[in-house]
């Protein structure tokens, strides 16, 4: 059902609370405030298929922006808030977007870019006045809430995380349907997870990625009520659960490995009865992390592979997972093929290439025709891939060893990070983690370890040595670390995606080679 519905239905309803201010925002306001930008949008001359950037932090106002996109049949481009002034004009630029919206809160870089953004004409500042920016209330106000005459169906538009060169915006053919239209993602989601009118939904994680913005949006699409946190806190996010009686939540792996490692007597102080769905996604999950949040939380935990792409999807709940350790789940969308590099199916439990097959073409890499081709099968067009690598066991269930990109050749062995990564995840001296190839001039390359180590912890040779014998205890001896370094900071998303290409370019020396 159209949030605009229940905005009628129930305009008192609260829709979206952010934490930790507690701002609220009620359907009857979201669907106003979205009906006046729309106008915006269209006395401006944008019409459907045009796009939208969005750059900020998650807020209060962010689904205003996202539906008044979605509402005019355009593309909402919501960008990565801790990019660089350069990197984001190039993300507005290469999108065409012809309104950017941001806040004051990114001031800094929402004014350095404004030299780039000759072809963007319409931009907006929220929570306050910025120099080269019109005020979002000010104009919000000048225009009227009855909605537009028509209202196609838009669609949101990613650009891709960049973690192995520069992002490029994933661009879903519209559907046609009208914003009156129920989508076919609030259906999926209703129906896999149960969100309804009565949902309570905790997001911790930031709205600029697709997950966390499709799935917010699905939830107003079926009137039940966003808990937004500004910035993931453990104790807080668990605090939101019992506070706010929340019935679904979706997390990544780094959370819940913060959630873990907090002491007993914190982590087990608060009610969390109401919690019935806890999804996570976007990227691989450690065994033992899964293994203890089971018997922590119960079987409530659920998983999904999927990308942004939607060229496929698999699903696992936590009964599956246990009766299979590691999977991602079985195809709810899309047939799995995995393969070779020449496009070989492989034998079960052998790794290769995941592909998903579908009887049409779901997506495209914006301005790169290559990129797209380079998605797809060798021989069948209708078979694409997102680049990681994986195997199916005999019953049809789907283990992912890596991201093709990240592997390790090493003395003609070919070796996967994560499966190193996650041997070091729950260490008490370990706060993050990223394993990758470095040059070796015997064996083409050697395995690197980068550790940031817990609070409290400092680097010595003690603690190198002691990290890689704990190495030598969990691994193959050819997958264990040649060497040890240490970070104060490792470049992670709050996604859960490791920028592993910032930390790789230093060892290889920004060489023009496949690992950068």
């Amino acid at each position: 059902m159209p949030m605009a519905i229940h905005a009628a239905q129930d305009p008192n309803k609260v829709a979206s609370i952010m934490l930790p201010s507690g701002e609220s925002l009620t359907y009857g306001e979201l669907n106003e405030r979205s009906i006046r930008l729309a106008r915006l949008f269209q006395s401006q001359g944008l019409v459907p298929g045009d796009v939208v950037a969005l750059f900020m932090e998650n807020n209060l106002r962010y689904h205003e922006v996202y539906w008044a996109a979605v509402r005019s049949g355009m593309y909402l481009c919501a960008v990565n808030k801790y990019l660089t002034a350069e990197e984001a004009a190039y993300i507005v630029n290469d999108s065409g977007a012809k309104a950017l919206v941001s806040s004051v809160g990114l001031a800094d870089a929402a004014t350095a870019m404004l030299p780039d953004l000759d072809g963007c004409p319409l931009r907006l500042v929220i929570d306050g006045d910025l120099a080269g920016y019109v005020g979002y209330e000010d104009e919000l106000a000048a225009h009227s809430a009855d909605p537009l005459d028509a209202e196609p169906l838009g669609d949101f538009m990613n650009y891709s995380s960049g973690t192995t060169g520069r992002p490029k915006g994933i661009k879903r053919p519209l559907s046609g349907n009208t914003f009156a239209d129920p989508s076919a993602l609030d259906g999926l989601i209703g129906n896999l997870y149960g969100i309804n009118t009565d949902t309570i939904y905790l997001s911790p994680a930031p709205l600029y990625h697709s997950a966390p913005l499709a799935f917010t949006a699905g939830v107003h699409s079926l009137g039940g009520t966003n808990v937004i946190m500004e910035k993931f806190d453990p104790v807080e996010a668990l605090r939101a659960i019992e506070t706010y009686r929340v019935t679904h939540s979706q997390w990544v792996p780094t959370m819940f490995i913060r959630m873990l490692k907090l002491d007993d007597s914190i982590r087990t102080q608060f009610d969390l009865s109401s919690h019935k769905v806890a999804v996570h996604a976007a990227a691989p999950c450690p065994m033992d992390v899964k293994y203890q949040m089971i018997d922590w939380w119960g079987p409530i935990v659920v998983e999904y592979y999927a990308g942004t792409e939607l060229n496929g999807m698999t699903h696992c709940n936590s009964e599956q997972w246990l009766a299979h350790p590691g999977t991602v789940g079985t195809s709810i969308l899309g047939t799995l093929h995995v393969c070779d590099e020449a496009g070989h199916e492989l034998p079960l439990g052998e790794p290769g290439t995941i592909y998903f097959e579908r009887d049409v073409m779901p997506f495209g890499y914006h301005n790169d025709p290559d990129k797209t081709e380079g998605s797809k099968h060798p021989t069948n067009s209708m078979w694409t891939k997102l680049g990681d690598v994986g195997y199916l066991d005999e019953d049809g269930f789907l283990f992912l060893t890596d991201r093709e990109s990240f592997m390790i050749i090493s003395g003609g062995v070919n070796i996967y990070p994560q499966e190193i990564e996650d041997a070091f995840a729950m260490h008490p001296m370990v706060a993050d983690v990223a394993v990758f190839g470095v040059p070796n001039p015997d064996t083409g390359e050697e395995v690197k370890a980068v550790i940031q180590l817990a609070d409290g912890i400092d680097e010595s040779d003690t603690v190198r040595g002691e990290l890689l014998e704990h190495a030598r205890n969990k691994l193959a001896r050819y997958k264990v670390p040649r060497s040890i370094d240490f970070e104060e900071t490792l470049p992670r998303l709050e996604t859960g995606k490791l920028y592993k290409r910032i930390l790789k370019d230093r060892y290889w020396g920004n060489k023009n080679s496949r690992i950068v």
